[in-house]
């Protein structure tokens, strides 16, 4: 079967101070995370499936009285979605940490803050960096935290010269708890300017409409107090 976002059937056109146009028939869902008695997030859970129209409008000002779908106030709460996300490789901004049997990246400035990469006793940054990657066991819950990752801003491979691995995605979004858009599959991105985004397999675009680096989620939701009932 042919890859739907591959052969342009699927793509999420941003509108200029508007909305994101979703063609193709992309399912949209809610997502919440599960979280530990600690806090400690430890995986996704889908809490409703809203369908899947063509198109269909989801907000991206924050303000829309029917989230996650567009209800046109945009243009009454005088929303500015000028958009700044950088539209070069991940490759070209992403920091590398080589280790035992594995190389992390990592692209902070798309980070969404939802908090898999680590727990209360480490996080990626640590493993990474102790000799304890050394041990296939520390490598494998490292591993399993970057693939929980929405934003793709941590990624890893197993050597310099091969290609990431990534889990396999359906495609498809997901409107997080008082988060942003968990974009999965590789659809395609394109800004109101008519500039594509590099196509990833996992994304996160915002819908509190405060980030400053539009349409990604820089997870400015949490420093806004955005909140979706």
């Amino acid at each position: 079967m042919s890859d739907p976002a591959a052969a342009g059937q699927v793509r999420i056109e941003v509108q200029p101070n508007g909305p994101y146009l979703v063609k193709g028939g992309v399912p949209v869902t809610r997502h919440a995370i599960v979280r530990s008695e600690e806090g400690d997030s430890m995986t996704w859970r889908t809490t409703a499936r809203l369908g899947a129209r063509d198109p269909v409008a989801l907000c991206r000002c924050g303000g829309s009285a029917n989230k996650p779908f567009c209800d046109g106030t945009h243009a009454r709460n005088g929303f500015d979605g000028t958009e700044t996300a950088p539209t070069a490789d991940y490759g070209e901004r992403a920091r590398r940490y080589p280790a035992s049997g594995v190389v992390v990246r990592d692209d902070r400035s798309i980070c969404s803050h939802a908090g898999f990469c680590g727990n209360r006793l480490t996080d990626v940054w640590s493993m990474v960096k102790s000799a304890a990657v050394d041990d296939s066991v520390v490598r494998a819950q490292m591993m399993a935290m970057i693939e929980h990752c929405p934003s793709g801003a941590l990624s890893y491979r197993m050597a310099e010269e091969e290609p990431d691995v990534e889990p396999d995605l359906p495609v498809a979004i997901a409107a997080t708890d008082d988060g942003p858009y968990a974009v999965t599959g590789g659809i395609p991105v394109v800004r109101s300017d008519g500039q594509p985004l590099e196509a990833r397999n996992r994304v996160t675009l915002c819908r509190c409409g405060a980030s400053s680096d539009k349409p990604l989620c820089d997870g400015s939701h949490r420093e806004v107090g955005f909140r979706d009932a």
